[in-house]
């Protein structure tokens, strides 16, 4: 499956949630979709998920257009966090309405989580606990096996251990049945190791889309007496710096070269990797 994304806006009256959007998806790798709130996360993800039309540009799921596409959206299972207050039907019968509805289901696996998120059967979903009712949520999700998978923040009731259980299920999951995964997050120091690829949205505009490797090998820190780092880092993208005394820190976004490490070392500076998380931190701070 290839996802594409072709110079997509959208508007709400005179606002623009999203500005000229493109970039493609592959198969069988895990993206981490970031951005502060009102970013215009979720407004991209309910696009992609055909819950509305683009006012400009357009998508392509495997050379076709999703929205209204029975055949194409029976492929995308978008999975976000819902209110059930309303849904007074079992745990059972929620995964098999999504297994009669999905050509992908596998009863078996889904029957492994159930077990795994400890999942009562028989109770009504809207007298589940928050946790219990996101488990179930990425149980149908992650049991679905859609080629393409988006989980827009449906794990935030989970406490940390069942989160954990969720991420370790994304990471054997994907590589036994490969498919393309979204995960729209704020928990970024949490899940980074889950992503192959990053994108980053601000302000509706996509900023950053890079494999995880290449995206951290360019946010450095450069620490040592404050002279010779204003010197080293003179030319540089410097995403923030922190002073105590004749000591200097600063956060620059550029993938150094050897010889660069090499001369860091020489003039006495200290050169340490960035995480992700700060990463996306100063890269989305309004100026």
């Amino acid at each position: 499956m290839k996802v594409e994304v072709k110079n997509l806006s959208l508007k709400y009256n005179d606002f623009e949630a999203l500005k000229n959007i493109s970039f493609e998806l592959e198969n069988g790798k895990t993206y981490g979709l970031l951005g502060r709130n009102g970013a215009g996360k979720t407004s991209l993800l309910s696009l992609i998920a055909s819950f509305r039309e683009p006012t400009e540009g357009k998508i392509l799921i495997d050379g076709e257009e999703p929205f209204e596409n029975a055949k194409i959206m029976q492929q995308v299972a978008f999975v976000y966090e819902k209110d059930y207050k309303d849904e007074t039907g079992t745990v059972k019968e929620m995964l098999q309405i999504a297994e009669y509805y999905r050509p992908n289901f596998d009863k078996e696996y889904a029957n492994y989580l159930i077990d795994r998120f400890h999942l009562p059967l028989k109770k009504p979903v809207n007298k589940l606990s928050k946790g219990m009712q996101s488990a179930m949520s990425v149980t149908i999700g992650l049991a679905s096996r859609a080629p393409f998978t988006i989980f827009d923040e449906a794990y935030l009731g989970m406490d940390a251990p069942t989160r954990e259980m969720f991420y370790k299920e994304i990471l054997a999951d994907q590589e036994k049945n490969p498919r393309i995964i979204i995960l729209s997050t704020h928990l970024v120091s949490e899940m980074d190791y889950l992503f192959d690829e990053v994108l980053i949205i601000k302000n509706g505009k996509l900023i950053v889309q890079e494999e995880y490797e290449d995206l951290i090998s360019k946010g450095v820190s450069i620490t040592g007496e404050s002279r010779v780092v204003d010197e080293f880092t003179s030319g540089m993208k410097i995403l923030n710096e922190q002073q105590l005394g004749n000591t200097k820190s600063v956060m620059v976004y550029e993938k150094l070269l050897e010889k660069q490490r090499y001369d860091a070392e020489r003039l006495g500076l200290d050169v340490g990797p960035i995480p992700l998380q700060d990463l996306f931190i100063h890269l989305t701070e309004e100026v």
